[in-house]
């Protein structure tokens, strides 16, 4: 799946080997352990640096094979998307300016044993290919991260009063496999609105949180895919002002207008509720982080 510049830039118009080294913290106590258990690993894999002055690109996804896909995207991406977190989101901080970076992109192939994915469901698929994308990262580019639990304000997200008004996905988890499909991911962000055509309430909550001011917990109960369609939404973030004597753009005289709904509303709109809280929520921060060796 080939996205231009501009279908890239989210911010603006919307996401080792046996042995792994992580980090688990309790509140301010960080220490690194190893953990018990052996981690899966891709079979195969290729890391290589993103060709100069090629604006081309393709989000991180898993794909039919037991394969990984991601090009020309910033290292934050992946390491976002191996974790399941909201790529610009509160939850993932630190490292080095060149992992966002599209200057230092790489473009990453990679392919697990089917055997070691044999009789898992799709979510059980997923979380393993997940793991086997940090072990590759902490392999690769000596990717350490650190842990951390802290309460902090957040988001829940909650199916209102009247019940959810959603419409159920026309497609089964198993069509999921096909990338064409686009599920769990695709036409996303605060500009445009939600448009995708089966996402769990999980995936509605990692993708949004790319646009809040806290992270986004789904609370909802409900399970399965949708089919979700939605307008863009008033930032909740501030946006920095232009420099002096530049014209506002097309995006900031749109974000001005008035009649454009909040994200509260757009929530409202499918039956559900997004409320202030309180919670634990882990933290993850890039402790550290290389340039890979060639293959």
């Amino acid at each position: 799946m080939k996205h231009s510049t501009g279908e890239r830039n989210f911010s603006r118009h919307l996401l080792s080997a046996t042995v792994a080294l992580t980090a688990v913290a309790v509140g301010a106590n960080v220490c690194p352990v190893l953990e018990a258990q052996s981690v899966p690993v891709f079979e195969v894999a290729s890391i290589k640096p993103h060709p100069s002055g090629d604006r081309s690109g393709a989000v991180p996804q898993f794909m039919p094979g037991g394969r990984f896909h991601v090009a020309g995207l910033p290292l934050q991406f992946t390491i976002a998307f191996a974790y399941n977190l909201p790529f610009q989101g509160t939850q993932l901080s630190g490292g080095p300016a060149w992992i966002r970076s599209q200057e230092d992109a790489y473009d990453i192939e990679a392919k697990a044993d089917l055997a070691t994915l044999k009789d898992l469901s799709p979510q059980e698929r997923e979380d393993k290919l997940r793991l086997m994308l940090q072990a590759l990262l902490a392999e690769r580019f000596g990717l350490t991260i650190l842990r951390e639990t802290k309460e902090q304000p957040i988001y829940i997200l909650t199916v209102a009063k009247n019940g959810p008004k959603l419409q159920k996905s026309a497609l089964d988890p198993k069509d999921c496999d096909d990338p064409a499909n686009h599920c769990h991911a695709g036409g996303s962000g605060q500009g445009r609105g939600i448009h995708v055509k089966a996402f769990r309430m999980a995936d509605l909550a990692v993708s949004v949180s790319n646009f809040t001011d806290r992270p986004l917990i789904d609370r909802t109960g409900l399970a399965g895919l949708y089919d979700i369609d939605t307008e863009g939404w008033v930032p909740l973030r501030p946006r920095p002002p232009r420099p002096p004597g530049q014209e506002p753009t097309a995006e900031d005289v749109a974000f001005a207008d008035p009649a454009r709904p909040t994200l509260f509303m757009i929530f409202d709109k499918l039956g559900l509720k997004m409320e202030s809280s309180r919670a634990n929520v882990e933290m993850f921060v890039i402790d550290r982080v290389e340039k890979p060796t060639a293959n």
